[in-house]
This record gives structure tokens, sequence and C-alpha cells, in this order.
């Protein structure tokens, strides 16, 4: 059956014979099977997304919209946003990435805000094997090709390499954009008003990437599906950013939004159902860069680079002659109607679709799948969480320093640009990236963090988990945290036990940003990463913004002032072993249970730290690899040493009790930081000292330039080998 190969069950090609009260044409069926699939509708998550919290003083656009839009001093906004594009990097990663990059930065410029920042958040299989480096090498490749040649600097991310990632890579983009002169919302208001295509012209790349690609697992044949991922010209998407941006800027555009999934049947129907308008559009006025291209294929192609705008009659020529200077192809390729229809029609005047926007945009199922507590989550929190004693404490250290989740991701990094604007106080390798505002004294500190094992073992605990240390990295800047994006990635919704992952999970991540007052603005969901039955970690990525009134106040992480103190705010607990860095690498274990965060605590830690901020030298939150890897990675950062008095016990080292955070400063402040510290009810230990070239723990001593060493090429080695593309 025809719906069935485009990806609609059998109920769901009877809900649109209902809706249209006949057969739905080819184009039509093509248009309802990109707007309802999981990738535009979220049709599995929306009963459960819809208990965030979305609201506070600070937010003035929440989900819904192309980004969310978050106040971050009088009269001064910015948009924040997060998005996946995994399955198109497993399948084209050059590509995939690329484009991935390329359509958050248009979810941005659709808000009317300049993209001044990126965050990427990726995760991988194991680097012995070759196709993980073929992976790696072109994910990077395709984020770095395409951020620097926008313009747009890549600040900051994570890196992580795990099993169930071999078959599905999670490439996840963060986008920060800054609002230049006016906020616009993706409204197809006033019949009369033209619809104008802006950019580049379509093509069959991308057809049915939504459908095909985005919901659906992957199998054995998935590599067939290239011609289902997206091609992306940065340098078209470059002058798009400005073109646009001038629009804006002149009060030319009564309503705007991106074109990406779905294609031209995304903006047209989602435009005009939250205007409650129709529109018209002609398809021999759409720009096509191949020829014969059937009418469905022209209203689901995803080619790139491409943006829609409303525009009053009197200001048509106004903006064809704006793209026109930009380089840029524009056209008229429709009209905004009275009545609530989108419709298409060909070159002779002859309807080729005629449905209810509505329909297309906010009626398509919404489905409460069954979830249930699976048997084999007890059994894997009743395992051995790996916390036997290693025969040498030293040898432990090192080898939890050189796993790639912890070591030194320069080479990541190093191919990003993340000096452009010259905004960037605080680029990659910290805690949280900050970000001087262009014409402000304002600056934002912006991360993105997953805990993929500790959600595996209790996707509630680690969903909040994830919540609490993304804040806990910005707060370690000085920022306050302020709001949330997320990307949630998942396994086949249609599961039981994936569905209880997600909802679990969803709930972790309401309830944590309620008790840290950090509304969730919008985001994304990532369903059916699996691939020949075999999901990935559940792993919900949060990225989070805070506010800094000064830029030259950040807190950095390295160790910078010999003679510095070092402190440890929070409680450790010997027990948190469970999912931990130092069982996976050490023992080969990922099984018991995960940290648990007290919220109340967590969100002391952070007042805390904005409080003190400027009595800091340093702060790094102990997150991955406990607190020996936070002092080992701030001591590398700083290129000091320090005498440290700590217990000689693996489970104290690199316990990830949460909300913990290792601080430096002056003597002069130690006491003023002990006693803010003690007024909030934080545990503060005074542990040592900074300076000289080793890292002495107490019960053992480390040269930091062999800590360095370690650090730096256990991943850059283990990149270096040959690579597979399939």
């Amino acid at each position: 059956m025809i719906h069935r190969d485009l990806g609609l069950t059998d109920e769901e090609y009877k809900a649109i014979q209902d809706r249209l009260g006949r057969d739905p044409s080819y184009t039509e069926l093509a248009m309802y099977s990109v707007m309802w699939s999981e990738h535009c509708s979220y049709k599995s998550s929306r009963v459960h997304l819809r208990n965030l919290p979305t609201e506070g003083p600070h937010i003035l656009v929440g989900p819904g919209e192309g980004a969310g839009i978050i106040e971050v001093a009088p009269g001064k906004a910015v948009a924040f946003k997060i998005e996946s594009h995994n399955h198109p990097s497993f399948v084209e990663p050059v590509n995939g990435a690329a484009t991935g990059v390329g359509g958050i930065v248009r979810d941005i410029l659709s808000m009317g805000a300049r993209p001044i920042a990126l965050l990427d958040s990726l995760r991988f299989g194991p680097l012995d094997e070759a196709r993980t480096r073929y992976l790696v090498d072109g994910v990077v490749h395709g984020i770095s090709s395409y951020g620097n040649s926008i313009g747009v600097p890549t600040v900051g991310g994570e890196v992580v390499f795990e099993d169930c990632y071999a078959e599905n890579p999670l490439v996840n983009v963060a986008c920060l954009g800054v609002i230049d002169t006016k906020l616009m919302n993706g409204k197809a208001t006033g019949p009369g008003n033209a619809v104008i295509l802006i950019g580049s012209s379509t093509g069959r790349d991308g057809i049915g990437g939504a459908s095909v690609l985005a919901s659906a697992e992957f199998d054995d044949e998935s590599h067939e599906k290239r011609p289902s991922v997206q091609v992306g010209d940065p340098f078209t998407e470059k002058l798009l950013i400005e073109a646009c941006l001038e629009l804006i800027r002149e009060d030319l555009l009564v309503g705007f939004q991106d074109l990406g999934a779905g294609g031209i049947s995304c903006p047209i129907s989602e435009m005009t159902a939250k205007a409650g308008t129709g529109m018209t559009v002609r398809l021999d006025a759409v720009h096509l860069r191949e020829p014969q291209m059937e009418p469905f294929e022209i209203m689901i192609s995803e080619s790139q680079e491409r943006m829609m705008a409303v525009v009053e009659p009197g200001n048509v020529q106004r903006v064809l002659d704006i793209c026109k200077k930009w380089g840029l192809h524009a056209g008229v390729v429709g009209r905004v109607d009275d009545g609530d229809a989108v419709k298409v029609v060909d070159g002779a005047g002859e309807t080729i679709a005629d449905v209810p926007a509505v329909s297309l945009a906010d009626e398509g199922p919404v489905y409460e799948r069954p979830y249930e507590r699976p048997g084999w989550i007890d059994e894997i929190q009743a395992a051995d969480p790996g916390d036997k004693e290693p025969p040498d404490l030293a040898q432990a250290f090192l080898d939890v320093l050189a796993s790639p989740n912890v070591a030194d991701k320069s080479w990541v990094w190093e191919q990003y640009d993340h000096m452009i604007f010259l905004g960037t106080v605080q680029g990659p390798g910290g805690d949280a990236a900050v970000i001087r505002l262009p014409d402000s004294d304002v600056a934002v500190a912006i991360t993105a963090d997953g805990h993929g094992r500790y959600c595996y073992l209790d996707p509630y605990e680690g969903a909040r988990s994830a919540v609490v240390e993304a804040a806990l990295n910005v707060a370690c800047t000085g920022a306050r945290p302020l709001a949330v994006t997320n990307c949630l990635n998942f396994g086949n919704p249609e599961k039981p036990d994936v569905m209880w992952q997600f909802a679990q999970a969803v709930e972790g991540i309401g309830d944590a940003c309620k008790a840290l007052g950090t509304p969730v603005t919008g985001g994304n969901v990532s369903f059916y990463n699996e691939t020949s039955g075999r999901p990935i970690f559940p792993t919900p990525v949060i990225g989070m913004i805070g506010v800094l009134d000064r830029p030259d106040a950040a807190v950095g992480s390295a160790l910078s002032g010999d003679g510095d103190v070092l402190l440890l705010l929070g409680d450790t607990d010997p027990a948190d072993l469970g999912g931990s860095e130092f069982a996976s690498r050490v023992h080969g274990v990922i099984a018991g249970r995960p940290p648990k965060v007290d919220l109340a605590d967590a969100r002391d830690m952070i007042d805390l730290l904005v409080e003190v901020a400027g009595s800091l030298s340093s702060a790094h939150d102990c997150s991955h690899g406990g607190v020996a890897i936070s002092l080992a990675e701030s001591a590398i950062a700083g290129g000091r040493g320090f005498d440290c008095d700590l217990p000689a016990d693996h489970r104290f080292l690199f316990s990830e009790s949460p909300a913990r955070v290792v601080v430096s400063c002056a003597p002069d402040n130690a006491r003023q930081v002990a006693e803010a510290a003690e007024k909030r009810g934080v545990t503060v230990q005074q542990i040592g000292t900074v300076g000289g070239t080793e890292l002495r723990f107490g019960g053992f001593t480390v040269s930091l330039e062999n800590a360095k060493h370690v650090a730096a090429h256990s991943l850059a080695d283990a990149l270096a080998g040959p690579t597979i593309a399939s």
C-alpha cells in the first residue's frame, strides 16, 4: 500500500480519508506523511511533553515557534534551541552533521535573531572500530566546515563514546542567537499578502527525510538511504542570514519561517494554522534545480538554505531587490487566502492538493503509547556496580583520565573556529561557554549535557542529574541559570520499555526544572534510535543558558594562582559509583543505581556559586570521573599542580555524587567562601593548595606532565587509526 511506503499506518490513512471526506491525492498523501511523521508531529511524545514547565519571568516565547526566546537583561533577548540530526549523520556523516547545523541556525534566524554561537553534543560507538572513526571524522568535519563557513563559532559541547551508539550516533546541535531589532513569528496573517520563497533552489535531496530517516528504526539496508540526506551549502546560508536580517531591520516581513523537515509543506501548513488563514501555492513558481520534478517531490523536498516569508503586496519588490543584492534567488510562490485550506496548483491552474491547514499541522494522531517498567532494569540495578578496589590506585586514575569520555577533546574543538565575532569570553574545554552579547555589557553562559548511562540505569534520576549538571556548569562560570532547551534521544516508542524510559525521563526533567526555576523553552524529540532492534541508551541532552551581568566576571575552570586554596563544595557519597566512568573504564561494568541528586541541595549550590563568583579563581563541577578527575582537569587546563590531602580510597576519589564543585581561591577569600557555604547549608572542605608540577592526591602522586600527556593523546591517537565507511 502506498501510504505504508510513506510511513503512514492504515489507521492514519483512514483518519485522512475521514478528514477530507475522500481519498487523498498522492501529493496530499505525501504532505500528510511528513507532517504526521514522528519527527514533525511528536505524536508519541506530546502527551508527556505537555507536563514540562514552560513559563517563567524571563521567557518571552516558549515551545511552538522556531526557537525559545529568553530575556537576559531589560530590552535584551536571545533565542536558544537544540535539535538532532542523528539518522542523517549515520547515513552520510558529513552532510548529515552539516545540515544539522544549517537547520538549527535557520530556526534561530526565523525568530529574527542573529546566530552567534553553536554547541554540539555528540555520541559515537567505541573508538577501536574503524566505522566509528569514520563517523567521528565525518561529523566533526561537517560541523566545522559549515559553522566556520557561515561565520558562527562553535563554542562548546560534549563528545561521548559508548557501545550502544555504534550504529546510532547522536548529533545534537544547539544554537544561540541575539534579537537584532524585531522578534518575528511564524504566522501567515493578512489575506492577500504574498508568500515568498527565499534562498536555494528546490531539488530531490532530502525527500522524505522526516518520514523515512527520522521516524523509523535502522537496519542493514539503511546505508542505501543516502538520497534522503540533504546537501548543505554554507555559503548560501551565510547570504541568507544577512539578507533576512536586513529584511527584518527594514520591517518588510509579516511572518517568517525556515524550511527544514517536511519541506514546503511544513511552513505553509504551520504558518496558516497559527494564523487561522489559508494559502495557495503555485508549483510553477518554485525555483527548481532539477527538471521534471513531481508535485509531491516539490512539496516535501528538504533542500537546505530556504526560508519562507509573508509580505504585504507593497513591499514585495523591495524584498526581491534586497535578496537579489545578496545574490539570492527569491520569488513569489503564493498568497495568503481567506478560509482555512492549503491549496497547491500547477502551472495550468489545476489543483494538486486542497487540504485544511489545521489537519496537517495540528490534527496529527496523538498516541498514548503503552509503557511498562522493564524487568531487566531491576536486574541491572541489583547487580554489582563495579566498585571493587583497584590493585593500583595511580594506574586506575590514569586509566580513567585516558577514557575517551574524559580525555582532552581538543582534537575535536580545534577544528572549530570558536572566536568568530570576538565575543567568546570562554570557549571549548571548560564547564560552559561564555559569550558576550553584541553591543552589550551582558554575557550569557551556555552548555549541553546528557547522562546516557545514568538514564539506562534509572531514566528518572538520570534525567534529573542531566539538568542539575547543566545548571551547575553554567553556575560555575558565575552565571545564573535561566532556561532549558532539550533534545530527547530514545529508541522505538512502539516498545513499552522505551516509552517507559521516555515518560520517566520527561518527568525527571520537569521536576528538576521546576526545582531550579529553569523552564523549558522548546527542543526536539528523536525517536527510533535503534538499529536491528538494538536501542541506544535513553539520552536526554539538556541545553542550559544563564546570564552574567559582566563578561569580565566570568569564572574559569583552570587553576590560575600558585598558593590558592582548594575547596570541595558538597557532600560525597562513596557509594555513588553506579554508572560511573571508574566502574566502566576500570572494571568494564555499567550497573547498579546512578547517583541520586537532592534538588534542594543543587539549588543551594547554584545560589552559592553565583554569590561567591567574585571571590573565586576557578570553579569546576565534579561529574564524570569524580573529584580526582575534576582536580586533574583544572590542573591540566591551568598548567599548575596541586597538593591535596584526600583519602586514598577509590570510592571517594571516583564517586560521582552530584551537586559537588571544586573551587580555588586566594587564601584571603577562603573564609568568606566557607562562611557563605555554611549559611546556605553547603558542606565545605579545604582539601589542598595549588602549585608545583605534580598532582598529589595523598595516596599517590602523578606528574602534571604525565597526566597532561595521557589526557591529550588517548583520544587523538585512537582517532588516528584507519577508517571505513561501512
